[in-house]
């Protein structure tokens, strides 16, 4: 059966291509359907590198697949699709041949947290990536040791780990697999820690006593240790020791080898993904030297973060992820370290509220929107059919209502860009927001060369 489902996902795909469309998980599927074993039976490249965790899995999957072709491998990555089992189906379909051979090196896949009982155990990955675990859409993800619960009993026995050592959730998954860890080490430019909302790690996980914190980055992102028990947060392996975002280059440490590795973003937790990205090339067997070369050679993908001039005036694109309050934070906390007067779009709605709810609100209030209150943010665009909901998280945070201008559209929220007011346009938008984030960060490309001239 596995062969007759093979070839019925190639003749989708195939189709699929001819019509002018995607199709990123359809021909999984369907061959999910006619063989539910199919990830298990496939043929597939002969190393397997997964990829999950809540914030920062596709852009290190991508920088992961990138750097390996720009090495001269041949990888299978599901970079443009879906990171679900009929996506990672989709994928292990393009990577054969019609007989059902492996046509290519190394498979480095994105796997959904959510996914893993569906995936890993069929998959059997040599390494999997684990970037962070936060709170994330939380009505279907709950709280997020229920997701590192997920992930643990999705988790071959005996499978490499590569883990956030920075990150005591997902530190503890699966303890009896071998593990190896990577690390940021506290850096000269980086401010006093934000008193998050969210805050998930307060207890020590082995006694229940009351943590204390060598240095915490944001949230439970930092160095722990229990005053009582002795447990402290892992060793890494893997460290970046200094990072100067001006030049984007920083000295990291892969096991006593020192390295100059680039980085892939001011943001810190671009550094942790550039990090992360870097780890995994040396464990899939490149030299710390060869991997930060290929590194070099790759970029992010515009639309996750866009940082360009227009009309004499910075315009940056981030990609927010709403329903997710971690990732908003960060977006925030980049707005509030910037310099000047700013004018923040938001286009954080799910863009199924259009239709229907399939959202509750609440995350909007573990969002620390009171980084958006400084005197540096001279207006904030709330944009789409929440946009009276921000507008009341904004009031909460302690912004002027002056400042707020909500808009219901994008024609609308462009207008409500002044570019005599700002000197710097952010534009932070949802997941599944891309294709209107484009269309309005297009219009306020235009207005600011506009009133330029």
């Amino acid at each position: 059966m596995t062969f007759i489902a093979l070839v019925v996902g190639k003749a989708v795909t195939f189709l699929l291509r001819l019509l002018g469309r995607k199709g990123t998980y359809l021909s999984g599927k369907i061959a999910l359907k006619l063989c539910p074993g199919f990830i298990a039976k496939v043929k597939k490249p002969a190393k397997i590198l997964a990829v999950t965790g809540t914030n920062g899995k596709t852009t290190v999957n991508n920088l992961i697949s990138d750097a390996l072709e720009a090495s001269g491998r041949r990888v299978l990555s599901n970079r443009y699709g879906s990171n679900i089992a009929a996506g990672v189906a989709s994928a292990l379909i393009e990577g054969s041949t019609l007989s059902g051979k492996p046509k290519y090196d190394v498979a480095v896949l994105e796997c959904d947290e959510r996914s893993a009982r569906l995936i890993f155990p069929g998959l059997k990955p040599d390494l999997i990536l684990i970037t962070n675990i936060f709170r994330d859409s939380m009505r279907r993800n709950a709280h997020p040791e229920y997701i590192a619960d997920f992930l643990a009993s999705g988790i071959p026995d005996g499978t490499e780990l590569l883990l956030n050592a920075d990150d005591l959730i997902s530190c503890g998954i699966k303890p009896g697999c071998p593990r190896t860890y990577f690390s940021l080490d506290p850096q000269p430019f980086e401010r006093e820690p934000w008193d998050n909302i969210v805050m998930d790690v307060r207890l020590c996980p082995e006694c229940g006593a009351h943590l204390e914190w060598d240095f915490r980055r944001y949230n439970h992102i930092g160095r722990a240790r229990c005053p009582k028990c002795g447990f402290t947060s892992p060793e890494a392996q893997f460290r970046l020791v200094s990072a100067d975002p001006e030049t984007l280059r920083g000295e990291a440490d892969f096991g006593g080898e020192k390295i100059e590795l680039p980085l892939h973003g001011t943001a810190v937790y671009n550094m942790y993904n550039s990090l992360a990205a870097a780890a995994a090339l040396v464990k899939l067997g490149l030299a710390p030297a060869e991997a930060a070369k290929a590194l070099g050679s790759v970029a992010i993908v515009g639309s996750r973060f866009t940082d360009e001039t227009h009309g004499g005036k910075k315009l940056t694109m981030i990609m927010a992820k709403g329903l997710n309050a971690v990732a908003c934070s960060r977006s925030f906390d980049f707005v509030n370290a910037a310099d000047g007067r700013n004018t923040v779009v938001l286009m954080l709605d799910d863009v199924f509220d259009q239709k229907e709810s399939s959202e509750n609100i609440a995350w909007l209030y573990d969002a620390d929107f009171e980084l958006l209150a400084g005197e540096n943010v001279a207006r904030v665009v709330p944009v789409g059919v929440r946009r009276f909901d921000s507008r009341l998280r904004l009031l909460l945070a302690g912004v002027d209502d002056e400042k707020i201008k909500p808009a219901e559209g994008l024609s609308e929220a462009a207008a409500a860009v002044e570019p005599a007011e700002c000197d710097r346009v952010f534009l932070l938008y949802e997941l599944y927001r891309e294709a209107d984030a484009r269309r309005l960060y297009a219009m306020l490309a235009d207005r600011l060369e506009e009133a330029a001239k």
